[in-house]
């Protein structure tokens, strides 16, 4: 197939478009920087220079390129530092979230490619009720704080447009990413003890390693009804599992714990409910209708490799 990569060398494009190219499809991968269409082309690919939100460059590239499948991978979180402010961290990204998004459906739909694979995100996820949520439950009616309503928008935002813009519109909700590529700002500061386990640490994370993202990514590509798919591992654990054993295996002092208020008056209201609040999710519906396993059903077996690199 044709296959039309944006975000092609982020944390997870750069591991799809290898996966893509040896299964013999032809990819025409995107990036913003100039100095990346080497690499790319160097993995096979046909490299395109392209802004998500350049409305008629995207078309007029989606159209050059005649796809079968749009795979929308753009984000911009490159740079980021804090999430204290989420809105503010998350500006870029929300814009090509919302607007890229629409740039791409607009694209697929002149180009006539039916199939468009996006990459959502878990955070909308409800945070009352049952531990591990499936796709089928209520995302979450409000944002955790006032500096995370445009990001928690965005997310519910690109699941209904792909979903309802595109004949084959998939949204692959990723849980938090770990591995090659990714989340390297955790680590650094896990060693540095500035990771604090907030109120009882039971906000129930659910993680997913970066090639197991792009397996399931690369499987949406070539299977599935259109929808969303929860794509994490099998294992969603509380902060108070998962934060002291990824200290223990870099070798770090154990987390500090703090009392929610001062949780809150340190990092902010989004830090604290995904510290306190948060709820797992289920990956059987993209095991079973995608045909995909992670390779690291735990971040238990995960983190070690991860965290030896």
């Amino acid at each position: 197939m044709r296959v039309f990569v944006t975000g092609a060398t982020g944390a997870l494009g750069r591991h799809l478009v290898p996966m893509l190219v040896d299964a013999g499809h032809e990819v025409t991968a995107t990036t913003r920087s100039s100095g990346k269409t080497g690499g790319l082309r160097a993995a096979g690919a046909e490299p395109v220079i392209l802004d998500g939100l350049d409305r008629e460059a995207v078309i007029e590239a989606v159209v050059a390129a005649q796809p079968d499948v749009i795979v929308h991978q753009m984000t911009a979180l490159a740079d980021m530092k804090s999430l204290r402010n989420m809105d503010k961290t998350f500006a870029a990204t929300n814009e090509l979230r919302t607007r890229g998004t629409d740039n791409l459906l607009a694209a697929a739909k002149r180009a006539g490619t039916r199939r468009v694979v996006a990459q959502g995100h878990i955070g909308a996820t409800a945070r009352t009720g049952g531990p591990v949520k499936t796709e089928d439950d209520a995302l979450a009616p409000d944002a955790p704080s006032r500096t995370s309503a445009r990001s928690m928008a965005a997310i519910k935002y690109m699941d209904e447009a792909v979903t309802a813009g595109a004949p084959e519109g998939i949204v692959l909700s990723y849980g938090n990413f770990y591995g090659p590529g990714a989340s390297e700002m955790l680590l650094e500061a896990v060693r540095k003890r500035q990771v604090p386990v907030v109120g009882g640490g039971t906000g129930i994370w659910s993680f997913i390693e970066t090639t197991d993202a792009a397996a399931a990514t690369f499987a949406a590509i070539e299977r599935g009804a259109p929808g969303v798919y929860n794509v994490v591992d099998s294992d969603p654990a509380p902060v108070s599992e998962w934060l002291p054993y990824l200290a223990d295996i870099l070798g770090a002092k154990p987390p500090l714990r703090v009392p929610t208020w001062l949780g809150k008056l340190l990092a902010g209201g989004f830090i604290v409910a995904q510290m306190t609040e948060w709820r797992g999710s289920s990956n059987e519906k993209a095991r079973k209708e995608l045909g995909w396993e992670p390779r690291y059903a735990s971040w238990r077996d995960g983190f070690p490799v991860w965290a030896d690199r």
